[in-house]
């Protein structure tokens, strides 16, 4: 056949083809890593900045978004807040109002008798001292909160600052949801309390708490203290709430 070596040729091809193919490790494609669904949004504020530098060593080593409530007019609001700023944590005014109890009262508390040229005086002073605050939330309060003019005179002068406020919510009979609503003010209110005892156990069976309610609902605000028990509880758990797919934002990403 005229033709044989042309079919050989083919064969030969088609062979060596085949063996090729055969050797040829076969490439499995990667899995496609899922990212799990975020159980849900946490803010951790802590209040009280300013009074000592006592705490900046533990709080440096917390690797989350906290939100950091700084008192006006003490020796160390300013510096303080500096440095929370400058560890990328979020600053808001810790502004004292005065309570329904009797307690000292801190320098330029805002009180039930006075006006709004006096608040918002107040407010200007403490803006001064505690640099780069993004919102504000009330430093007891629980008289203030509770009345609506003044609630109203103190949320109207947040909003000229394009603040947010963050209810402390130290009464059930707080109004302030109901006029920021009113007057189109970003707003937040806490959900848990961590420390309202200085124990440790006590502190992280409150940030389950805090992680089930944000699991629930979405998301859930808690306010702890410028303690060192509260610190270090807080340097402990979030790594692991964190793993378990709880994401840690700013008060301000809460707030609506």
């Amino acid at each position: 056949m005229k033709n044989k070596p042309v079919i050989v040729i083919a064969l030969i091809s088609c062979l060596l083809l085949f063996i090729a193919l055969i050797l040829t490790p076969v490439q499995k494609k990667m899995p496609v890593k899922k990212v799990g669904a975020i159980k849900g949004r946490i803010a951790i504020v802590i209040d009280d900045w300013g009074y000592h530098l006592d705490n900046l060593a533990i709080v440096k080593e917390i690797k989350v978004p906290l939100t950091c409530a700084v008192l006006p007019g003490l020796k160390n609001s300013s510096s303080v807040a500096r440095e929370l700023n400058n560890l990328g944590f979020e600053i808001i005014l810790h502004l004292p109002m005065e309570p329904k109890e009797k307690y000292r009262l801190e320098k330029n508390t805002i009180t039930l008798d006075m006006n709004a040229a006096q608040v918002e005086d107040i407010l200007d002073l403490g803006l001064g001292s505690v640099i780069f605050a993004k919102g504000v939330n009330n430093h007891m309060g629980s008289a203030i909160t509770e009345n609506s003019n003044l609630s109203m005179l103190v949320i109207s002068a947040t909003k000229k600052h394009k603040l947010y406020f963050l209810d402390s919510f130290v009464t059930a009979k707080s109004v302030c949801r109901q006029i920021a609503e009113k007057i189109k003010v970003r707003f937040a209110r806490r959900d848990v309390f961590l420390d309202n005892r200085d124990d440790p156990s006590y502190i992280k069976a409150q940030l389950l708490k805090l992680k089930n309610l944000a699991a629930k609902h979405g998301s859930a605000i808690a306010i702890g203290h410028d303690r060192r028990n509260t610190l270090m509880a807080l340097r402990e758990m979030l790594p692991q709430l964190k793993n378990e797919g709880y994401k840690f934002v700013f008060a301000s990403e809460l707030a609506k």
